[in-house]
């Protein structure tokens, strides 16, 4: 266990921000299920610009690297546009 009381801060403050980022992801994970799961063109796009939201305001907190963020925003894209071929 800690001996400092600013380790002690540390590890309540780790724990807190571990919780925001769970909640965090857990919200990305479901935002990117209701675009792949969308049966339709105009329901896929709709879902996809509310994740597209999710995704930049998670990597712009550092949650994720922007990096993960613009690739999992390219395979959703990638997913749209096949609903809309069909």
């Amino acid at each position: 266990m800690a001996h400092h009381k600013s380790a002690l801060k540390r590890i309540k403050q780790a724990s807190r921000r571990r919780l925001y980022n769970r909640a965090y992801k857990k919200e990305i994970k479901l935002a990117v299920r209701s675009v792949r799961e969308a049966k339709s063109y105009d329901v896929a796009l709709e879902n996809f610009k509310k994740a597209t939201s999710i995704l930049d305001k998670v990597s712009s907190k550092g949650i994720i690297h922007k990096n993960n963020a613009s690739n999992k925003k390219s395979k959703l894209y990638k997913v749209v546009a096949a609903l809309k071929v069909n």
